[in-house]
């Protein structure tokens, strides 16, 4: 494993835009505090990750920086332009600036199933001097995109069939068994599969808050 620090960045924006495919099962109320636990699982088991040095939340939402400051990330405010991928490149650009030719990672807000052994795995796995990505469980997304070498630039293209548009642009599709870090939560089935695969606590605690699913109680998050 390379001795390399690793600086995250995250976008996440206003809770009032949380989640719309969900709408038909959630109230408004209950996708915002769903987009914060997974938030919160997805921070704490980046931070637990050795080679991650720092996470930064790029958002507008003072709940979401209010929530990422207590878990012990950095929040970058969203800049003028709210596009997802001109907000990952002002953070990773301050970043820099601030940390010189560091490496990043780029990371989904809602990974609640991720475990630190699959990040620091694919760590491991990621070349130098490279940009590479890990595609999300659907095939066409991008769960994570990680830049190996501080001359490279960040360059996100998230959106729409994003891991065809990275990997045209050069970046590496990266192979492994990444369960976790693969799901993305966009609907109700990826949500039960987070909580098959075994959700972090924040997420478990909420679904049952909300009484999402008797599932949720009887899964048991294995950690390594």
């Amino acid at each position: 494993m390379r001795p390399h620090a690793v600086h995250a960045v995250i976008a996440v924006k206003s809770l009032d835009q949380a989640k719309s495919r969900l709408a038909d099962r959630l109230r408004p109320e209950h996708r915002a505090r769903l987009v914060l636990a997974m938030l919160a699982d997805t921070v704490t088991a980046a931070l637990a990750v050795p080679r991650v040095r720092s996470v930064t939340v790029v958002t507008p939402d003072p709940a979401v920086s209010a929530l990422v400051r207590a878990l012990g990330a950095e929040v970058h405010p969203e800049p003028r332009i709210s596009d997802l991928n001109a907000a990952l490149g002002d953070a990773a650009a301050a970043l820099r600036d601030r940390h010189g030719p560091i490496e990043l990672l780029a990371l989904q807000a809602d990974l609640p199933a991720l475990r630190p052994e699959e990040l620091a795995d694919m760590l491991a796995a990621a070349p130098v001097g490279r940009r590479s990505i890990v595609v999300d469980h659907a095939g066409t997304g991008t769960a994570a995109l990680y830049i190996g070498g501080g001359a490279i630039a960040l360059d996100p293209r998230f959106g729409p069939d994003s891991a065809r548009a990275h990997i045209a642009a050069g970046a590496i599709d990266l192979i492994g068994d990444w369960p976790g870090l693969r799901l993305d939560v966009d609907t109700a089935a990826d949500l039960d599969r987070a909580v098959e695969l075994g959700a972090g606590d924040s997420t478990r605690a909420l679904l049952r808050d909300i009484g999402w699913s008797g599932r949720v109680h009887e899964a048991v998050r294995r950690v390594c």
